[in-house]
């Protein structure tokens, strides 16, 4: 299928094929009618002829492996960018050209402007801007770092003082812990793609707890690709915490937000992803002396207590209570002995005197005196003379014995 002037023209695969000419003609028509565009990216190489007043780019897009040649006259170069170096960014006034000899797409250039550090300035805070609105710089989202690391992954330029310092530093505090390192571009129009690449296998790697991304310092051109839009989408996307040690204190590529932990300086990503054995192992020394402490305090206060309880008399000497009961049922023996004795003898006396009284009243008593009980035959007791008649028989009780009379008159 192919476009012209604005229209698709599609050929059916029953129709007769169209030569390889023919197609690179409709191609270059095709782009011949996009015109002049403003193109932006970085110079990934320049090439300059002795005596030739041609000079060719190639332009590279810093967010994708993608590059393009693009062909200038020597004094556009200079008049527009005359100290352009490799791993500037630029944007330029050119041409989309095919080549159909070689099938290749180019671009003509009749004006080239270096981006200049305020319009860096700028473009970079428009895309912090984008980047927070998407929300890649939430602080909700960021993971904290593991205790003690079984492996760490490291990002870093080879041979760099960035790599030395958190190796050396990283070791001296935990000489145990391992490192994979992946050595790439730290900047230049190569470095993006590389860090991502980078990322990606050590964030397949299960055995990696946390990835540190290392460069040391430069100017804000050096520092450019860790503020590239790819590279902080591939540090978001990571499953792994991501520590981002790039550049000094005051450095701050857009990578440093979007990364779970920002250090200030790869040493100080060194001690931020491992503990430091020494300290570890004070802590661990006081933490035992307070534990110590805390025990054996407590088992003091403990043995005081049973001190205490021991000392009571019920606890050191048992028997003293026994013996205060039975004391105590003792004395209330006696006590109801020498109630019961009272009571007993009360008692008696008042018998005694009961029975004197009643002995002195009694019959037995008054006969015992010389005083006889005069009765009828039929038992009644004759209390006057007029109750028994002459020739009555009666019966005389006296205190010892009886005798039987008759009523003369």
């Amino acid at each position: 299928m192919v476009s012209e002037g604005g229209s698709e023209v599609a050929r059916s695969s029953a129709e007769e094929p169209w030569p390889v000419r023919v197609v690179s003609q409709k191609i270059n028509a095709w782009i011949a009618r996009l015109g002049w565009v403003w193109v932006d990216g970085q110079v990934a190489q320049i090439s300059r002829r002795p005596g030739a007043s041609t000079v060719f780019l190639t332009l590279r897009d810093p967010s994708a492996d993608l590059s393009l040649t693009v062909t200038t006259n020597r004094d556009v170069l200079d008049s527009g960018a005359p100290e352009l170096r490799e791993g500037a960014r630029v944007v330029l006034h050119a041409k989309p050209e095919f080549y159909a000899a070689r099938g290749t797409l180019s671009l003509r250039a009749d004006e080239i402007r270096q981006v200049g550090l305020g319009e860096l300035l700028a473009r970079l805070e428009k895309l912090k801007k984008l980047l927070a609105a998407e929300g890649l710089f939430d602080r909700a989202r960021k993971r904290r770092l593991p205790f003690l690391p079984h492996r760490v992954g490291l990002i870093t330029g080879r041979a760099s003082a960035a790599e030395r310092d958190v190796l050396t530093n990283a070791k001296r505090r935990w000489p145990a812990v391992e490192f994979r390192t992946v050595n790439v571009a730290v900047q230049g129009p190569s470095a993006v793609p590389q860090i991502v690449d980078a990322l990606k296998v050590l964030d397949a790697d299960d055995s990696i707890d946390v990835i540190v991304i290392a460069r040391g310092g430069g100017g804000i051109e050096d520092l450019l690709p860790f503020s590239d839009e790819a590279l902080c989408r591939a540090v978001f996307a990571c499953r792994t915490p991501v520590v981002s040690a790039i550049g000094h204190e005051t450095d701050a590529p857009l990578v440093d937000y979007v990364a779970d932990v920002r250090a200030s300086t790869p040493t100080d990503a060194a001690k931020r992803i491992v503990p430091d054995l020494t300290e570890e192992v004070r802590l661990i020394g006081q933490a035992r002396s307070r534990l110590e402490r805390a025990v054996r305090n407590l088992v003091d206060r403990e043995t005081h207590r049973l001190d205490l309880l021991r000392s009571r008399p019920v606890l050191a000497s048992p028997q003293v209570m026994v013996d205060q009961r039975a004391a105590e049922v003792s004395a209330l023996r006696d006590r109801t002995d020498r109630c019961l004795d009272h009571r007993l003898g009360a008692a008696g006396e008042d018998l005694r005197h009961t029975l004197a009284r009643l002995r002195a009243l009694s019959p037995a008593a008054t006969l015992d005196r010389g005083y006889a009980i005069v009765q009828r035959a039929d038992g009644h007791v004759v209390r006057a003379a007029g109750e028994v008649g002459k020739g009555d028989p009666l019966r005389v009780r006296l205190a010892e014995g009886e005798l039987a009379a008759t009523v003369d008159g």
